[in-house]
């Protein structure tokens, strides 16, 4: 039997997406705790919530971002396993019981693989979302299905054992990722048919790419730091051998130099990675 758990909403200028969404939340078995977060919103959205008398609501009174109000709702929740889905109506609800159940199996973390037409969103979102998989996934060295979605579940004391490094933005959920592989921790995907939202997406592609960035390498360098300097002695040896197969070429010894100059490099940035490490892991 599934155990009892709380549903976590952060909600931004959702009033139309929040009602059908609380309508499915409320009608899932074991009747569990759902936590809607306020995030400053300037439309209905905090009077729609209050039509559903048993979600708890928590009001921000200025936007404080998706993370933080995650950590807020995380805070307030009186069960052991807490479930954090959208308010937009894209993630399945009928899915939350077996993310439930596979935390009460033994995993540490079950997330929702999104998959269909929905999933691929804007062509502007597809390279920030390679990249950044293509990152995570070299840093942890396994493959993944969906570093960002925002339908998961975990224990509570996981999530706020962690709380200090998760982002207050939207990289929350790739940070999350990100730090429990790295931690060994036993994550699972179920792979989730993801909709078409209800309202306005939050995200803006630059700043938040960026900002993904920013947590990502934070990350990976207070969990495994020799990762950051693997890839940059990569690079710096591959510059390296095109710099040597220039000269060679062109019989440039202006090449020569410039390979030796980065062979150096090279070999310094490894190093300075292994102490890095070795640092990390006193």
């Amino acid at each position: 039997m599934t155990s009892s758990y709380s549903i976590i909403i952060p909600a931004l200028n959702e009033e139309k997406g929040i009602g059908p969404t609380l309508e499915k939340l409320t009608t899932l078995p074991g009747s569990p705790e759902i936590i809607v977060i306020d995030d400053g919103s300037t439309d209905g959205t905090a009077s729609v919530v209050r039509l559903f008398p048993g979600v708890i609501l928590i009001s921000h009174p200025a936007s404080g971002g998706y993370g933080r109000s995650l950590k807020d709702g995380i805070r307030r929740a009186t069960h052991d396993i807490v479930v954090i889905t959208d308010a937009d109506g894209t993630y399945p609800s009928d899915a939350i019981p077996a993310l439930v159940t596979d935390i009460e199996r033994g995993f540490d973390m079950s997330v929702g693989a999104r998959q269909g037409k929905h999933y691929r969103g804007s062509f502007l979102k597809m390279p920030a979302r390679l990249v950044f998989q293509w990152l995570v996934e070299f840093t942890t060295g396994r493959s993944i299905p969906d570093i960002n979605s925002g339908l998961r579940a975990c224990r509570k004391q996981d999530a706020l054992a962690i709380e200090a490094d998760l982002c207050n933005g939207f990289s929350f959920t790739t940070t999350q990722t990100l730090i429990f592989l790295l931690q060994g921790k036993f994550v699972h995907y179920r792979p989730i048919d993801y909709g078409a939202r209800i309202g306005r997406t939050k995200v803006r592609i630059v700043r938040d790419s960026l900002r993904t960035l920013q947590y990502i390498t934070e990350a990976i360098a207070a969990y495994n730091p020799l990762k950051i300097y693997v890839l940059l002695s990569g690079l710096l040896g591959f510059l390296t051998v095109i710099s040597f197969v220039w000269s060679l070429v062109l019989r440039d010894l202006f090449g020569l130099f410039l390979g030796s100059f980065f062979l150096i490099g090279t070999i310094i940035v490894f190093g300075i990675g292994i102490l890095a490490h070795l640092e990390a892991r006193s």
